[in-house]
């Protein structure tokens, strides 16, 4: 491995790739020279085992391999993981040098060399090498009784790990390669790039939205939590994931696309996003058919996420500023139900509460990024429009930003009527919300935790706002320990790879198969834990009775999103200030 391993540091971006998790060891006789997307030009050099005229290389490798380019010579393709090298104007003595430089070009994960045969001699055989799992990018900090701090690195590391499209060269979760570099090509589109929602590979761009734009809240408004974490970057890296996606997806004016991939033929696919195959048709909203939720939330996304990279990158949180007010002008002038318009999302994340109040939501973030009381004065306007109290509120999550609404509202104008609102709110939670008998606030049957986790969040912010502080900081933090580990039933934490007991079977295509050329077949139902721990993911979690069970078939309870893990994350923020 020396041969790699001076790459490693001579090379960090590429290192990730040749040091992949759980894969056969590189043959140290080649090394990376220099990287490009889909393609890396790399010298063979050994000592020559015998005396050689002509030379003749056949080189395995761990992962498909489109095509070799060969300089000095020809390659031929004997399949996807074998190819020779040959050429006629080798010719040296036994213990000279050999030098042989190539490009590979690939498709899926960055492929390296783990057999070679030189002129009929063997001189590297990785293939029996034990697969070293990836090991927690994140360190302990000490901080008792939970790591906070390493929880938030960790909640960035599943990020990581739901990244569709090209993969940077900082990459950490190692087991994951380029996927979908195609999407939007069946429109004309570059859509390549964003999260891939769940233990599935569709870009469903609502949730996305509000995932973005909660993620963003979080690094606004408990600044120093991530700071004194030293997860500031990456939480803006995670944060630009997203929205260098969004931008991509308005690809003109009143046009956006908010969904690649169809729900049916997706979920029918247990395997790596890698290896798909199957069609990724893009659905977009227009004018004659809008989706004023998938645009207002969008726009709230984009208007919080410039206020995140105002300082670090002026042009960009403009350039975010300016779509978000089109897409919000979009959304308020074309009204209809996202997903009337890309009907595959209905089964999915269908808008049970309409779009009343992501046109509240997004005026509010235009307010606040851009200092301009027109905004204000449109989210009042909304609120008084639609009826937003017709029903309690019960929830703060992808489809209900009522909660949100009420926060932003009293930080804006100091408002009254939704401070009283938020009182009322924060009281339900503590006194008349449905419990487990462990102790976990129980708002909805699916993603339990999550919920748990979003109103933690809520109560944080209102705390660090000053209403009922005390109170209010003790619940959640006592919500967020239900999630790493107080629960008395099982004691355990629901955060993958946290703690001394945590799911090890998440409902999660990708983790679950094992490092290529193995195939994915029966990963599903295999009774072992997942070949990749899943570093920071947070699972469904129990149903009301408190039951649960680490069952990778259980989507219900043990599948992870990209939402799950928002709130959450800025939860963890809020607590690492206060601890």
């Amino acid at each position: 491995m020396t041969g790699v391993l001076v790459k490693t540091c001579l090379l960090g971006a590429i290192s990730l790739s040749l040091l992949y998790t759980g894969a056969k060891a590189q043959c140290e006789h080649v090394q990376v020279v220099q990287q490009f997307q889909g393609r890396f030009q790399a010298d063979f050099i050994v000592s020559a085992p015998t005396d050689i005229k002509g030379l003749d290389l056949d080189l395995t490798f761990n992962t498909p391999v489109d095509r070799i380019e060969y300089y000095s010579g020809g390659a031929t393709k004997k399949d996807d993981y074998n190819y020779n090298l040959f050429s006629q104007n080798v010719n040296v003595k036994e213990g000279e040098q050999v030098k042989a430089s190539f490009m590979v070009h690939y498709s899926h994960h960055m492929p390296f060399v783990i057999h070679e045969v030189i002129n009929g001699v063997e001189i590297c055989d990785t293939t029996a090498t034990t697969p070293a799992p990836m090991p927690n990018p994140c360190a302990e900090t000490g901080m008792m009784p939970y790591d906070y701090s390493q929880l938030l690195c960790m909640s960035f590391v599943f990020y990581e790990a739901q990244r569709s499209g090209p993969l940077p060269a900082d990459q950490r979760v190692t087991w994951r390669g380029d996927s979908a570099l195609d999407d939007g090509s069946d429109v004309g589109h570059d859509l390549a790039g964003g999260y891939y929602d769940a233990g599935d590979h569709v870009k469903f761009g609502f949730p996305m939205a509000y995932t973005a734009t909660v993620l963003a809240w979080g690094l606004i408004d408990f600044a120093d939590g991530y700071e004194a974490a030293g997860q500031t970057e990456y939480g803006m890296a995670a944060l630009k994931w997203a929205t260098d996606y969004f931008l991509k997806a308005h690809t003109a004016k009143d046009e956006f696309y908010g969904q690649v991939g169809a729900g049916g033929p997706d979920h029918s696919y247990w395997g790596r996003p890698e290896d798909m195959t199957m069609d990724r048709p893009s659905f977009k909203i227009d004018e004659p058919h809008a989706g004023t939720e998938l645009a207002a939330e969008t726009a709230a996304a984009l208007a919080a996420a410039s206020m995140v990279f105002q300082e670090s990158d002026p042009t960009y949180a403009a350039t975010m500023l300016d779509v978000a007010k089109e897409l919000y002008d979009f959304a308020d002038n074309f009204r209809e139900t996202y997903d009337n318009s890309i009907p595959d999302a209905k089964e999915y994340y269908h808008s049970w509460s309409g779009y009343g109040d992501e046109l509240v939501w997004g005026a509010l973030w235009l307010a606040r990024a851009t200092g301009d009381d027109a905004y204000l004065d449109r989210a009042r306007d909304r609120w008084n429009e639609f009826d937003l109290l017709a029903e309690d509120v019960k929830q703060f999550s992808w489809d209900d930003k009522r909660a949100g609404v009420f926060e932003l509202f009293i930080l804006l104008d100091g408002s009254e009527e939704f401070s009283t609102q938020l009182l009322k709110y924060l009281d339900f939670l503590k006194n008349k919300a449905d419990y487990t008998p462990e102790g976990l606030v129980f708002l909805d049957q699916w993603g339990s935790n999550r919920h748990a986790a979003n109103v933690a969040f809520i109560s944080l912010w209102a705390a660090k706002n000053g209403i009922d502080k005390e109170a209010n900081e003790e619940w959640a933090r006592g919500q967020v320990g239900q999630l790493l580990g107080d629960n008395s039933r099982y004691e355990m934490s629901f955060v993958v790879g946290y703690g001394e007991k945590y799911p090890e079977r998440p409902h999660h295509r990708s983790s679950s198969c094992p490092t290529p050329p193995e195939t994915c077949e029966g990963a599903l139902t295999n009774p072992g834990p997942n070949p990749h721990v899943l570093y920071g993911a947070l699972v469904g979690g129990p149903a009301a009775s408190g039951a649960y069970e680490d069952n990778r078939q259980d989507y219900q309870h043990n599948e992870v999103a990209c939402d799950y893990n928002a709130a959450y994350t800025g939860a963890l923020a809020a607590l690492i200030e206060i601890s």
